[in-house]
This record gives C-alpha cells, structure tokens and sequence, in this order.
C-alpha cells in the first residue's frame, strides 16, 4: 500500500484528526493541501495550516498550505484552483472540518445553528462538489467524510437535535455521492470512531475524564490510510468504524492507541 505521489485534499487539517491524516499520508510522499481558517496560532487550539505544513514536509510529503471557508464557494473554489494549479490535480477528498454544539433547542442559538449547518452540511456538500471533476481524473479516487452511520434512534437527537442533524447531513452527502459516482470510480465513504478520540473538541465539550478514556487520533488517520488504498471501485457507499476497518487489516491490538493505557474507552456518540 502506498499513496506516494498521491494529491490529498484535506479540510479542517491544522490539528486533531484533519492533521494526523495529513501526517500518516505524508510519510508515503504524498502531496497534502493542508486547508483551514486558521493561519495564527490560537491562544487555546494548538496548530495552524503552516505549522502542520511543516511537519508534513518533515515526515516526508509534499505540502501545500491553504487559508479556506468551506462556507464560502469561492473559497473552497480558489483552494482546489490553487491545488490543481501545484500538483496536476485531485486523487482524495477528505471531509473532515466541522463544528459542534451539544445543545438543546432551546440553548442553541441560530448563529451557532448556521455554524454547524454551514461547516458541516454545505462545507462537506461545497468542497465535494468543487474536487469531483478533478477526482474523477484522479488514480483510485476517494472522498472520506468524518460523520456517522446513520442512526433514527430518538436519543441520538434528543439532547442535541441541531448537530445530530448537521452530522446526519454529512452522512447523507456520502449516502447520495456514492451512487452518484459509482459508475464514475469514485469511492464515497465515511469514517466514525468506536471510541471518542483525544481532540480539541472532546477536550472543549467533555468532562476531562472522557479525554482521558478516549484513543488517539492516530487510529482514524490509521484507518483512513486503509480506505484510501482500497480499489475505488468496489469499496464505496460505506459507513466505517475505524476499529473495525483496522481489524480487517489484520490489527488486532489497539492498545497502542489510548490515551490512558488500560483505561475504560468512553464510546462515541451515534453508536448504539
């Protein structure tokens, strides 16, 4: 398996899970457009596009450092523009940028609304819609979306019904995509953790004791890693769980992966 010379268009990429991806893509000799807003180091969030630009240079891949809105079209448009323009074209999208609030209706105001909806329906919807005429050009093609299988189960939405719904819409962008352009060789897939993983977002939204009982990003970008070298062609429409892909590769010890080794994992959401 090798992604050398591979174009990986990356969104939400200067930390969490978007940078581990970029980084385990790297040490192949891929070329990893690093994207997201933020391009000055952040006085709680570690990481900017060109810091991880740096690293993915260091652990061996080609990197391209990109300021982008996955609202706005034009700017989602100029990042892809300026992609094709660097290395000749597409080969992987990844979805992975998005926005959280775990709230009630009552306690989630519209601004923070249009965020979730904003970044994570039409964000996804936006930069798949500019990266398939590049990705149908592209060798082994493959769209990744960070969201969840999808799941009608009342209490996935009854505590937090906006983000349930944003996160759902990201699912039905791979659900729609990948019978849109089956016949196309594109794969469209998603990628979902068993266990919730060690990011900004946890750290922010959780008590301290789920960050503690979480994995590392390093086993979605390990499992993201395997999708992307499976033939387009016949893995496509999936909803995968990262330790579940990693077990069909044969992984059977995750303990390398936690973030307290022993600790009782703290399941993610959306997973009965």
């Amino acid at each position: 398996m090798s992604l050398k010379d591979k174009t990986i268009f990356i969104t939400g990429a200067s930390r969490g899970i978007g940078r581990e991806i970029a980084l385990r893509c790297a040490r192949d000799g891929a070329n990893i457009v690093v994207t997201a807003k933020t391009v000055e180091p952040h006085g709680k969030l570690a990481g900017t596009i060109h810091s991880v630009a740096a690293e993915v240079e260091a652990a061996g891949g080609h990197a391209l450092a990109l300021q982008i809105d996955v609202r706005e079209e034009s700017s989602v448009s100029a990042a892809v523009a300026a992609t094709v323009a660097r290395f000749g074209g597409i080969d992987i999208l990844v979805n992975n940028a998005s926005a959280i609030s775990l709230t009630g209706t009552l306690q989630t105001p519209m601004k923070r609304f249009d965020l979730m909806f904003g970044v994570n329906v039409r964000g996804t919807f936006a930069s798949s819609q500019a990266c398939i005429p590049h990705l149908v050009k592209g060798k082994n093609p493959h769209i990744l979306t960070l969201s969840p299988p999808l799941n009608m189960n009342p209490k996935w939405f009854r505590n937090h019904t906006a983000y349930t719904m944003s996160k759902y819409g990201m699912s039905m962008c791979t659900l729609g995509m990948a019978a849109e352009l089956a016949e196309r060789g594109v794969a469209v897939n998603s990628l979902w953790p068993r266990t919730t993983i060690a990011t900004a977002a946890i750290e922010m939204n959780f008590p301290a004791a789920i960050l503690q009982s979480s994995r590392k990003p390093a086993i979605m970008a390990d499992a993201a890693y395997a999708i992307f070298n499976r033939d387009s062609r016949r893995h496509t429409g999936n909803f995968y769980i990262d330790e579940a892909v990693l077990r069909e590769e044969g992984i059977a010890d995750f303990a390398q992966y936690a973030v307290t080794p022993g600790a009782s994992l703290y399941p993610d959401l959306f997973l009965e």
